[in-house]
């Protein structure tokens, strides 16, 4: 599976952003699907996962009630749809599709991983 993540760029606070992630290769419509996002010198940080019907999505407190996760065209892309961004959201944004059909918010429960996408909130 090859995974691409697109739709980063520069806001001001306040503004917003949507990420989609297309899977390539294979299907991973049967897999949870997930963002994390790292920061330089950082562990990298789970932000929101969905499981492989588009349900059950779950989100990092630092997150909740700004971003949204959903699934795409035939479950086989992911998109975050990032509201009210604020500079701590400034970091490079990485989809991830699981080894299961379920959301996880465990790096180690993701065995593919997208390039990542760098997103930058100016105050």
């Amino acid at each position: 599976v090859q995974l691409q993540a697109c739709g980063g760029g520069a806001v001001q606070t306040g503004g917003s952003l949507r990420l989609s992630c297309a899977a390539s290769r294979r299907t991973v419509s049967n897999n949870g699907m997930a963002w994390f996002r790292q920061a330089p010198g950082k562990e990298r940080e789970f932000v929101a996962a969905i499981n492989w019907k588009g349900g059950s999505p779950y989100y990092a407190d630092s997150v909740k009630g700004r971003f949204t996760i959903s699934r795409g065209y035939a479950s086989n892309n992911v998109n975050l749809q990032m509201n009210n961004l604020k500079p701590e959201d400034t970091t490079v944004y990485y989809c991830a599709a699981s080894r299961t059909a379920w959301a996880s918010r465990n790096k180690a429960d993701f065995a593919y991983w997208g390039q990542g996408t760098k997103v930058t909130v100016s105050s």
